[in-house]
């Protein structure tokens, strides 16, 4: 085994997702790993040679899975591909990669740091996902620069934390990663087509509100997609489509309740509410207060402003 085997070697036994290939060997090969962790965040600072190397299907591992990558080159450039995206990277650029998907890196002699978060802590969406992989984030600049400048420094400074402190730090730093993520996709994550598409689906949920048959396959089938769609349409919305519905009608309930004279149950049935028992428990949850309340309330406004009112003869 050369020196640029037993180097690739050594980076899987350091916990970090395993790589094949050829790295350039001679008496100036100089590579080192350190990895270091921060609750459960784990960091390697590389020292590599000029070379290439790569991950296919084979020599990825079960358990990366459960991890995301994020590249930081502190010297050189590097040339990761992953997902039909190349990011050519400087000093201080960042890269996300998923360890369980070929990727490919060249690379000058260079030094950087791998950050390994764990899935679960920074939760990206299949499509954001792909959008982000390969794709370099500069790190000269905004989130990305604050990001790049924590990388570089923590990876020598991981002393003296206490396992609270370091779970603390730790989900400082996933936090300020997904923040980055997040201003990297920028306004392409969500396309001006589906945005209008979205405008006019909540149009037509809130002319059909009484109808009690209104469900998210209805709407769907209006609009001729599937559901599986209407919901991937409404994703990184604040609500679902169902909940969507389900408040625009509390709202269209609560509105009448304080300003009409009918029941409470003509009013939830009205507005598409089959089942007195369930609208109490849905309208108090939202409200903190039950619907009789709200209108025992109004009634009573009603009769202390008639009673206060002057009568005719200026009484």
């Amino acid at each position: 085994m050369d020196r640029a085997d037993a180097f690739l070697e050594t980076l899987a036994t350091s916990g970090l997702p395993p790589l094949r290939g050829r790295r350039q060997a001679g008496d100036d090969f100089r590579a080192d790993v350190v990895t270091r962790d921060l609750g459960p965040l784990r960091l390697a600072e590389l020292t590599t040679p000029e070379g290439e190397c790569f991950r296919d299907a084979r020599s990825a591992r079960a358990a990366d899975s459960e991890l995301w990558q994020i590249e930081l080159v502190t010297q050189g450039w590097v040339r990761a591909e992953q997902g039909g995206s190349t990011a050519v990277l400087g000093p201080a650029d960042l890269v996300l990669i998923d360890p369980v998907r070929p990727v490919r890196f060249a690379s000058t002699a260079s030094t950087h740091v791998t950050m390994l978060v764990p899935r679960r802590l920074l939760l990206l969406g299949p499509d954001d996902a792909a959008r982000l992989a390969g794709v370099r984030i500069r790190g000269d600049r905004g989130p990305g620069a604050l990001v790049s400048s924590l990388g570089r420094d923590m990876a020598r400074c991981l002393e003296g934390f206490r396992a609270d402190e370091a779970d603390r730090s730790a989900a400082a730093v996933i936090e300020l990663i997904a923040v980055a993520l997040s201003a990297q996709l920028g306004h392409s994550r969500r396309p001006p087509a589906d945005e209008a598409l979205r405008t006019r689906i909540v149009g037509f949920i809130q002319a059909r509100l009484s109808d009690r048959d209104l469900t998210p396959a209805k709407v769907a089938a209006a609009h001729h997609m599937s559901v599986r769609r209407l919901h991937k349409l409404f994703e990184d919305q604040p609500l679902t489509v169902a909940a969507l519905i389900r408040r625009q009608r509390l709202e269209r309930c609560h509105a009448d309740l304080a300003g009409t004279d009918r029941t409470v149950a003509a009013v939830a049935a009205c507005w598409g509410f089959t089942d007195p028992a369930y609208f109490s428990r849905l309208f108090k949850a939202t409200y903190g207060y039950n619907a009789a309340a709200l209108k025992s309330n109004k009634r009573a406004q009603m009769i202390n402003a008639s009673a206060a009112r002057p009568g005719k003869d200026g009484d």
